[in-house]
C-alpha cells in the first residue's frame, strides 16, 4: 500500500539536516517583525504515524468458549497535509491541517485451542484537525508550544458496508478524536521548521458489530488511537 521504510529514511535524513540549517537561522524577533502583519500563513506537513485500537469487550466475551484473547497492535503509516495557520494573538494560533493519512493496525486473536489469527486493517484517511496552539516566549532562536483540539476523520477504506468482507471485523468510516501534543519552532529566513509529537484518541465507536462473526461480537467498541510524529514547514 505504501513504502513506509523509505518514508522513514527520508524523515530521518531531514532531521539530520537541522543542525546544518541552524547556521542559517534568523532571530525570532526579526521573523515576527517581518511577518506579524500577516494574519495567516500556510505550509506543508509530513508525518509518521503509529495507530491501533482501544478495545471494549462485550458481555459475551466473558462466557465465550472459543475466543480467549483479542489484542490490538500498532502498525506503521505516514501523513501528508497542507497547513493553514491563523494568528489569534502573540501566543495563540488556530491551526487547520487537512491531511491524507495511510495507516495500518492489527487485531490479534487467541483461541481456546491456542491457535492464533491476525486481521490487518489498512486505512486511507482524510483527517481534518482543528487545533489551538499556545506558544511560549522566544528562547534564543526557537519557541516551544503545546496544542489541543478536535479532529474529524473519514476512512475511504471502510468495509462496514462491503458485501465481500465476510469473515472480517468491519470498521465504520466516520470518526471523531481529541488531539493533544507539543512541538518546537525553529526560525529560518524564509520558513519555520516545526517538529511535533501529537496523540489522537477517538471518542466514537467505529466497530460495526457482526453477530454472525465470533471475532466481532466478543467486542463491543473499537476506539481509534494514533501517535503522530510530524514535521511542519511553515512560511
Amino acid at each position: 500500500m505504501f513504502n513506509v521504510h523509505r518514508f522513514k529514511k527520508g524523515l530521518i535524513t531531514l532531521l539530520m539536516l537541522v543542525p546544518f540549517l541552524s547556521k542559517a537561522q534568523m532571530n525570532v524577533t526579526e521573523y515576527e517583525n517581518r511577518f506579524s502583519i500577516r494574519p495567516y500563513h500556510f505550509g506543508i506537513s509530513l508525518g509518521y504515524n503509529s495507530t491501533d485500537f482501544r478495545i471494549a469487550f462485550a458481555d459475551q466475551f466473558i462466557g465465550h468458549d472459543s475466543v480467549m484473547q483479542v489484542l490490538s497492535t500498532p502498525g506503521p503509516g505516514f501523513n501528508l497535509g497542507i497547513l493553514t495557520n491563523l494568528r489569534m494573538g502573540k501566543y495563540f494560533d488556530l491551526r487547520f491541517i487537512p491531511t491524507l493519512s495511510f495507516a495500518e493496525k492489527n487485531l490479534n486473536y487467541t483461541y481456546r485451542n491456542e491457535s492464533t489469527s491476525t486481521q490487518t486493517v489498512e486505512s486511507l484517511y482524510l483527517c481534518m484537525p482543528f487545533d489551538v496552539k499556545f506558544k511560549s516566549a522566544a528562547y534564543k532562536d526557537m519557541k516551544v508550544y503545546v496544542l489541543g483540539g478536535m479532529q474529524y476523520t473519514y476512512d475511504f477504506s471502510s468495509n462496514a458496508e462491503a458485501r465481500n468482507a465476510e469473515g472480517l471485523v468491519k470498521i465504520k468510516p466516520n470518526d471523531i478524536a481529541v488531539n493533544a501534543g507539543f512541538g518546537f519552532e525553529f526560525y529560518f529566513p524564509y520558513f519555520i521548521f516545526c517538529p511535533e509529537i501529537k496523540l489522537s484518541n477517538g471518542i466514537v465507536n467505529i466497530h460495526a458489530v457482526d453477530p454472525l462473526l465470533q471475532e466481532s461480537y466478543v467486542m463491543d467498541k473499537l476506539l481509534s488511537r494514533t501517535l503522530l510524529f510530524c514535521i511542519h514547514i511553515e512560511g
